[in-house]
């Protein structure tokens, strides 16, 4: 049995928006603005734990104490 036209073309319509949305979602997705923002706010979040902070510290003792040392060897 043959197909109606109208009806191919309605199915070919619905399959182009269709990947013109999932296209767009791939798009937005991997933007570099989007995943820059991300990456900031998972840092922010982070930094803000008590991990984080325990770990931002102890490496501001650590270039403290390099510091300390590389001037009293001069």
């Amino acid at each position: 049995m043959a197909r109606d036209p109208k009806q191919i073309q309605a199915e070919i319509d619905q399959a182009r928006n269709a990947l013109a949305s999932t296209l767009d979602e791939i798009a937005y997705r991997t933007s570099p603005k989007k995943i820059a923002g991300d990456a900031r706010s998972a840092a922010t979040t982070w930094l803000a734990s008590t991990p984080g902070r325990i770990t931002l510290g102890a490496l501001g003792a650590v270039t403290a104490l390099l510091v300390v040392r590389k001037i009293r060897n001069r």
